[in-house]
């Protein structure tokens, strides 16, 4: 019955977004992993989370800067993700949930015992009765519906802010899962790279994400793609503003690396499964999620590389947090899925 008077919540705790699930609701927070803080004296307060932190992003007098708390899917600055993650779950307190909530968190498959264990504690101390932590890729396969519980292999990417992580799943167990510190961030510094060569222009972080979410492509030759994105940013001989315009050809050159980087992580996986789980996979390809399963062209350039094929489920960027509400709504039957210890 005490159950029935709480939020449980699942939470997709990521370096970029943070998704949170709250159970009969669905999820209602879906906001930037940032925070907007003030230093005063040497003490510093949060003035702003998410969206609102987001707004003044590049715009603050010098005591005011904005943090991004995760860094490649863990915790880096501790207190700000503390509060960060207090007003997210702040927000979802329906006038019934009384009680702290219980919460799943999600963490990269390659995630340290001590990283771990920083999440866990950081929410506990955001407002939790009961945290339950799961690998991002494990719940990820629950949430784009592959048969993991029966004895075919399956096997999902789930390509983030920080990190690309994968797992293998066969029997409702896990065979493998891993991680590569490689996913849209290194997207983003590979176009600003790229522009700086080619280009001579300097353009930030946020420019570069930009680029990559309105022309942005795997495919040098990306016929679904017809787009041209006007870039404004500094010389790098003069100093002077500048500006180009460039296409979905252009950024697929500058995404080369990352994305052969990713491959080559995903065929290195695959040669270490057994003979059988392979063909299954084989047979039946990769599910494709997270934010980096939106890039056009991706499961083609992947395929190309890999030479198995890749399927995006719908709503690729909300498998996570799917799966993880799954397995708190079923919790008895899959508690052998979570983070042990």
């Amino acid at each position: 019955m005490l159950n029935v008077f709480s939020d449980d919540i699942a939470i997709d705790l990521g370096t970029v977004n943070t998704l949170v699930h709250v159970k009969g609701r669905g999820v209602v927070v879906d906001e930037p992993s940032v925070v907007a803080v003030r230093s005063r004296a040497g003490v510093r307060e949060v003035l702003a989370v998410g969206s609102r932190a987001l707004e003044i992003l590049g715009r603050t007098p010098e005591n005011v800067e904005t943090i991004w708390p995760m860094r490649d899917g863990v915790i880096a600055d501790f207190v700000a993700t503390e509060e960060m993650l207090r007003r997210f779950i702040k927000t979802t307190k329906s006038r019934f949930g009384f009680r702290r909530p219980r919460i799943l968190i999600c963490v990269p498959a390659g995630a340290t015992p001590v990283e771990r264990r920083a999440v866990y504690e950081t929410a506990v101390s955001a407002g939790s009765r009961k945290v339950y932590l799961i690998e991002e890729p494990v719940a990820a396969a629950l949430g784009c519906e592959l048969p993991i519980d029966g004895p075919a292999g399956s096997m999902v990417v789930d390509i983030g802010g920080g990190t690309t992580d994968v797992a293998v799943l066969s029997l409702g167990g896990v065979l493998q899962a891993r991680s590569l510190r490689c996913a849209g961030n290194a997207m983003d510094e590979a176009i600003i790279r790229f522009i700086r060569r080619e280009y001579g222009l300097l353009i930030g972080e946020s420019n570069a994400e930009r680029i990559k979410i309105e022309a942005g492509s795997a495919l040098i030759n990306d016929h679904d793609r017809h787009v041209e994105i006007h870039i404004r940013g500094r010389g790098m001989k003069n100093r002077r503003p500048k500006s180009l315009v460039l296409g979905p050809s252009d950024i697929a050159q500058a995404l080369e690396g990352p994305v052969s980087d990713m491959a080559d992580f995903f065929q290195r996986v695959l040669d270490d499964l057994p003979g059988e789980v392979f063909l299954d996979i084989r047979d039946k390809g990769i599910a494709l999620t997270g934010g980096g399963a939106c890039l056009s062209g991706l499961d083609v350039a992947l395929e190309r590389l890999v030479d198995v094929k890749f399927h995006i489920p719908q709503e690729p960027t909300r498998c996570v947090v799917r799966g993880s509400a799954q397995v708190l709504d079923e919790l008895d039957y899959r508690e052998h899925l979570l983070i042990r210890g």
